[in-house]
């Protein structure tokens, strides 16, 4: 597959001795698209066989605003890293840009607060058919894009933490 300007990074992980608990946190809203995120970020997980120990925890909440409490709660019990996965797309109303703007800043914040991978993998589309090309379609799978960012977080941690680098 040609690289675009667009593709995201690639990924060739080199674990070792490796135990991860990832939780993955999903907005029930728009849940056509955001099952096939977490369908995405399952799958990609799943794939990297070199990981000695994988735990994968889930939880489904109701929108994509109420994605950081519960990531918060992943952090405080144990998980290395959260992958959250939404979709708000675009209306008519300024509620896109508090939503979007409110998810990120926590994302954020989250990750910072615990030094530990919090993962956006919220979609901010225009409109459904944006969503459905970013959850499976032509653009690929975002939540599987996100499985690979945590893992790749991950990685770098562990190499910082053991004074290695890939």
């Amino acid at each position: 597959m040609a690289k675009t300007l667009n593709s995201p990074p690639s990924f060739t992980p080199h674990f070792s001795d490796s135990h991860y608990k990832i939780g993955i946190v999903t907005s029930v809203w728009n849940s056509q698209i955001t099952d096939a995120l977490k369908k995405g970020a399952i799958n990609t997980l799943k794939q990297f066989k070199q990981i000695q120990s994988l735990e994968i925890k889930q939880c489904s909440v109701p929108g994509v605003f109420e994605i950081a409490t519960c990531a918060q709660w992943f952090f405080e019990n144990g998980c290395d890293a959260v992958i959250n996965l939404g979709c708000v797309i675009q209306g008519e109303t300024p509620h896109f840009d508090y939503i979007c703007k409110s998810a990120a800043d926590s994302i954020s914040q989250l990750a910072l607060k615990h030094s530990k991978p919090c993962i956006f993998g919220i979609l901010t589309t225009k409109n459904f058919a944006q969503a459905l090309e970013r959850a499976g379609g032509s653009l690929g799978n975002k939540g599987s894009e996100a499985a690979e960012a945590a893992l790749w977080m991950l990685l770098r941690k562990d190499e910082l933490t053991k004074g290695t680098n890939s």
